[in-house]
């Protein structure tokens, strides 16, 4: 059997402002609402739906992305200082990046206390 997530819900406070930032980092279009929902296309199998009817609950969501991915989005965090960005938990919002399994990735943290992980290779 084959398993692809195809979406998941993002609680936040306000669901333009959760889905623009997301989008935002993503270099992505935020979709129409659907519903209660506001969505964020990842990909061709992954959609992201906001949703503010219910109290934000911080979420944590990693994304396997290529190298060119990555460097375009340290290049739009660099000139965002109120984005907190960093290499992990253990160091904070240090605006640095990490290399853990052989690859590059970083955390980025959104206002309602969401991080969103990103990294070149896949966690061992």
């Amino acid at each position: 059997m084959s398993v692809t997530l195809n979406h998941t819900i993002v609680r936040t406070s306000d669901r333009e402002a959760g889905a623009r930032f997301l989008a935002d980092l993503l270099g992505a279009a935020v979709g129409a609402p659907a519903g209660p929902f506001v969505p964020v296309r990842v990909n061709d199998d992954l959609t992201l739906d906001f949703d503010d009817r219910a109290p934000a609950a911080a979420g944590h969501f990693g994304f396997l992305v290529d190298d060119d991915t990555l460097d375009d989005l340290l290049g739009h965090l660099a000139d965002r200082p109120d984005v907190p960005f960093g290499s992990g938990p253990e160091h904070g919002w240090d605006r640095r990046t990490n290399h853990l399994s052989g690859g590059r990735g970083v955390y980025v943290g959104d206002p309602d206390g969401n991080t969103y992980e990103f990294f070149t290779v896949a966690p061992c």
